[in-house]
């Protein structure tokens, strides 16, 4: 067995996407194996290695992991991305629970119905510009160092920059209110792992299309 992280999941971002971002941004590099049809993930649930018969599946340090917060807390941790102490492993805590509720919302964006699209595009939109984004440009603007917690990086700045690129993608000029996360972008953008990441042929998948959805309906059965 190498020793890379091995994850298993479609070719697509969904829930896999931020345990990419946070391997790449700790300078990991991992293995993927793809998931493409429902006999493959029934396989894997028979093969008992899936826990709760889901995926993100990801294979580090010999064991099987499921559930995506637990990955990420075990990276986080192993690459010292989770702050200190207690205090900043939960501040950091706080700020990616916070950003996951965005994320999910983008996530499920594709699977809109057609007729509620725009509707969907609209909330995703008011979330980040009076929820969301106004937290983390309160927190960076009151202690004034470059990171969220401890004037560190951390999974916190990893999991916002995702979220940042993420609801650009829809809304181009969703920073614009918000001068600091302008900075922070930037000095993220440019940090040496995050930079590769951001660059074409990276493991970083693109939004998701029609096909990516159709496999998720067929694979997952929904």
């Amino acid at each position: 067995m190498s020793g890379k992280p091995r994850l298993i999941y479609l070719n697509g971002r969904g829930r896999m996407e931020s345990i990419r971002w946070l391997l790449a941004a700790a300078g990991v590099e991992f293995e993927e194996v793809y998931l493409e049809t429902k006999e493959h993930f029934e396989k894997l649930i028979k093969d008992g290695s899936l826990l709760f018969q889901q995926v993100p599946l990801v294979e580090i340090d010999g064991m099987k992991m499921v559930q995506t917060r637990a990955i990420m807390s075990y990276i986080a941790g192993k690459y010292n991305l989770y702050g200190k102490d207690l205090k900043e492993r939960a501040l950091i805590d706080m700020y990616v629970e916070g950003i996951s509720d965005l994320m999910q919302m983008i996530l499920m964006f594709p699977f809109s119905p057609p007729d509620a699209k725009e509707k969907n595009l609209e909330s995703i939109k008011e979330r980040a510009t009076n929820r969301y984004f106004p937290v983390f440009e309160k927190v960076l603007k009151q202690h004034g160092q470059d990171f969220l917690v401890g004037n560190k990086f951390s999974w916190a700045d990893v999991q916002l920059m995702e979220a940042i690129l993420a609801v650009e993608e829809k809304v181009p000029d969703v920073l614009s209110g918000f001068p600091q996360l302008q900075v922070f972008k930037t000095k993220m953008s440019n940090m040496p792992t995050i930079k590769k990441f951001l660059q074409p042929g990276s493991p970083r998948k693109p939004p998701p299309d029609a096909h990516y959805v159709e496999t998720v309906l067929k694979i997952f059965k929904i």
